[in-house]
């Protein structure tokens, strides 16, 4: 498949879901109280929103700055990149679950915010697969291979282990579970991916010499 053609497609999944975050925000009604109260009493909805904003925010920046390495993309990469969306979509639905629950605390917003780190990992875990297919065979523009596949799909990865830590934090405290996320995202602000080695321009040929003197 054309790669423009699938980056496209995640990006029309990608507008979806983020536009998705804002329908579950609860709007305040007069005559229920001082609307400073209300905001306050609400901060469940706003705080999940803003790290499921972001954290899409950044999957799509990632995505797009992975995908304009590939020289190709294969089968199994298209059934890699549909499985990443499928989370991806169902981050709404942990962002929804986990502000409602949260404000209450106990076992629910335990489980509540377990699921939306849940949902994290396994939308990090496919992401990460997807990296490790397309150095494995080769699929990047300037391949890579030993010491720096190894350094490159750390990095890259390296959120799954506080996704999964941050699923177990969910029992001790659902708020700081919701900040391991923010920080999880602040990470991946920040380029984890190889980039590409410049294209000489006509002006500065490949295999030009260098001048004497």
């Amino acid at each position: 498949m054309d790669r423009g053609r699938l980056e496209a497609f995640s990006d029309g999944v990608f507008a979806v879901a983020i536009t998705l975050l804002v329908i579950d925000l609860a709007v305040p009604e007069p005559g229920r109280g001082a609307l400073g109260q209300q905001f306050a009493s609400h901060w469940p909805s706003f705080a999940a929103y803003v790290v499921s904003f972001f954290t899409i925010g950044i999957i799509w920046v990632n995505h797009h700055n992975m995908f304009r390495n590939f020289a190709d993309v294969d089968r199994p990469m298209l059934f890699l990149n549909l499985l990443l969306l499928f989370f991806v979509v169902t981050i709404p639905f942990a962002t929804a679950t986990v502000a409602a629950y949260l404000r209450e605390g106990g076992a629910d917003a335990s489980l509540a915010a377990a699921v939306y780190q849940g949902v994290f990992l396994g939308m990090s875990l496919v992401f990460g697969t997807l990296f490790w297919w397309s150095i494995r065979h080769k699929h990047l523009t300037v391949p890579l291979t030993g010491t720096a596949a190894r350094t490159a799909l750390i990095r890259f990865t390296i959120g799954n282990l506080a996704y999964a830590a941050a699923i177990g934090v969910a029992y001790f405290s659902a708020p700081v579970s919701l900040l391991m996320s923010a920080l999880v995202a602040v990470y991946y602000v920040f380029e984890q991916t190889p980039a590409r080695t410049p294209e000489p321009t006509d002006a500065e040929p490949e295999d030009a010499e260098p001048a004497d003197g």
